[in-house]
């Protein structure tokens, strides 16, 4: 049985999902959106995210925390952004002592989906579906953040079968 934490990374919306593995079977715990507002100073968004990737560390105890890598498209301040919510979440881990581990936008699609250009609504549907939710996640963030824990618990399990 293994917990993850997954996390969507951003200054405006952290997603984050928490997904249970106990061999093939997966269920999520808990998964939503850490939003900040846009009148907020930067260090106070990167505080609130801080400190509630730290109270879901507390609360699930996970084994690992998985994080989507960076997409560097067009827009430089957005990627810059997008890295320093990325590090209060690492800051979180590492103060915890769980490991960390990153993942591409396009391997998460890969593995959820089988396609590493899914688009939005095509991971929310899976996401749905490998969960067993009534409903896939109406959250992209949240949707996003459980796809990464799904990445991560899936090759985790792999992993450890291989060993």
């Amino acid at each position: 049985m293994v917990v993850v934490l997954g996390i969507d990374p951003g200054t405006a919306h952290t997603g984050f999902g928490v997904v249970l593995s106990r061999g093939q079977q997966l269920a999520a715990l808990d998964g939503g959106v850490i939003g900040t507002g846009p009148d907020e100073a930067l260090e106070r968004r990167l505080a609130r995210i801080h400190a509630r990737v730290c109270d879901l560390i507390a609360r699930y105890e996970p084994a690992a925390v998985a994080v989507e890598d960076l997409f560097f498209g067009q827009n430089a301040r957005t990627a810059f952004a997008v890295g320093q919510a990325r590090g209060a979440v690492l800051l979180s881990a590492g103060m915890a002592g769980v490991p960390c581990f990153s993942y591409t936008p396009q391997a998460v699609k890969q593995a959820v989906c089988g396609s590493g250009s899914a688009d939005k609504a095509q991971v929310q549907r899976m996401v749905g579906a490998l969960l067993a939710l009534p409903e896939p996640p109406k959250e992209d963030h949240a949707a996003d953040a459980l796809a990464v824990a799904i990445c991560h618990a899936n090759g985790a399990a792999l992993q450890a079968a291989l060993a």
